[in-house]
């Protein structure tokens, strides 16, 4: 399975992105979708999760600001990103998992895109 993310970008604080992660490959295995986000010199931090079933999952410091969805159809999940903050500015990663979808560790996850960079000013 390989994944492709996109749509990152230079925003101002208060403004929203909208990442996509497009998977190719064998993905009928795939159960668990992500996007996780790293800091230089910081561990990869879990955003958002959804299952086959459409079932997220979210960090408390994006609740109420990021959503996760699912086009089955383009095997793609779009993370929508709305009133982001200076403290938002990471690479962002996609991830795919082929078992539980239960956490937010890496090593759930087995699949991982090369990263788009998010950037947001004050």
């Amino acid at each position: 399975v390989q994944l492709v993310e996109s749509g990152g970008d230079s925003v101002q604080a208060g403004g929203s992105l909208r990442l996509s992660c497009e998977a190719s490959g064998y993905t009928d295995n795939v159960y668990c979708m992500g996007w996780f986000r790293q800091a230089p010199g910081k561990g990869r931090e879990g955003v958002a999760r959804i299952n086959r079933s459409g079932v997220t999952r979210y960090t408390d410091s994006v609740k109420g600001r990021f959503t996760l969805s699912k086009d089955n159809a383009k095997n793609t999940w779009i993370l929508q990103m709305n009133s982001l903050k200076p403290e938002d500015t990471v690479m962002y990663y996609c991830a795919a998992g082929r078992k539980s979808c239960y956490t937010f560790a890496t090593s759930a996850f087995d699949y991982w895109g090369r990263g788009t960079q998010v950037t947001v000013s004050s």
